[in-house]
C-alpha cells in the first residue's frame, strides 16, 4: 500500500510544483487564453452582426426584385399596349390606302371606259354618217341620173333651208 500513499516531502514539492505552474499560467497564459477566448467572441459577434446586415440587405434586395419585377411587367405590359396600338394604326393605315388605290383603280377605269366608250360612239356615227353619206350617193346618182333632175333638186332644198331658217 504505500505504493499509493505518497510521502509528505513529495506533496510539498509537488505543490510548490503545481503553484509555481499556476502562477505561471496566470500570469502568462490566462491572459493569452482569455484574450484568444475574446477575440473569438468578438469574431462570434462581428460574424452576427454581419449575418443580420446580410439577411437584412437579403430582404432589401428581395424587395427591390419584387419592386423591379413590377416594373418589368408594367413596361411589358404598356408595351404590349403600344405594340398594338401601332399595329392597329398601321393596319387601319394600310385598310385606308388600299382603299384610296382602289377608288384610284376604279376611278381611271371608269374613265377609260367612259373615253373607250366615247370613241365608240364616235366612231359608229362616222361610220353611220360615212354609210349615210354612200348610200346617199348612190340613191341621188340613181335618181339624179340628169342635169335637169339634179337642178329641180338642189332648188327644193335650198327652199327647205330657207323655210328652216325663217322658221
Amino acid at each position: 500500500m504505500d505504493l499509493f500513499l505518497p510521502e509528505s516531502g513529495l506533496i510539498i514539492w509537488m505543490l510548490i510544483a503545481f503553484l509555481i505552474v499556476f502562477v505561471i499560467l496566470a500570469k502568462v497564459g490566462w491572459p493569452m487564453i482569455m484574450n484568444a477566448v475574446d477575440k473569438r467572441n468578438q469574431h462570434i459577434i462581428d460574424s452576427l452582426k454581419a449575418a443580420q446586415e446580410a439577411n437584412e440587405a437579403l430582404a432589401g434586395v428581395e424587395e427591390k426584385r419584387k419592386e423591379v419585377m413590377a416594373e418589368t411587367q408594367a413596361e411589358q405590359i404598356r408595351i404590349m399596349k403600344e405594340s398594338q396600338e401601332l399595329k392597329n394604326q398601321i393596319m387601319e393605315e394600310a385598310k385606308a390606302q388600299a382603299r384610296a388605290e382602289a377608288e384610284k383603280i376604279v376611278a381611271d377605269a371608269r374613265l377609260r371606259i367612259e373615253k373607250e366608250q366615247a370613241e365608240a360612239m364616235s366612231q359608229v356615227k362616222n361610220e353611220v354618217v360615212a354609210l349615210s353619206v354612200s348610200i346617199a350617193e348612190k340613191l341621188l346618182q340613181r335618181e339624179l341620173g340628169d342635169k335637169k333632175s339634179q337642178s329641180d333638186y338642189i332648188d327644193q332644198l335650198l327652199k327647205n333651208n330657207n323655210q328652216h331658217i325663217e322658221a
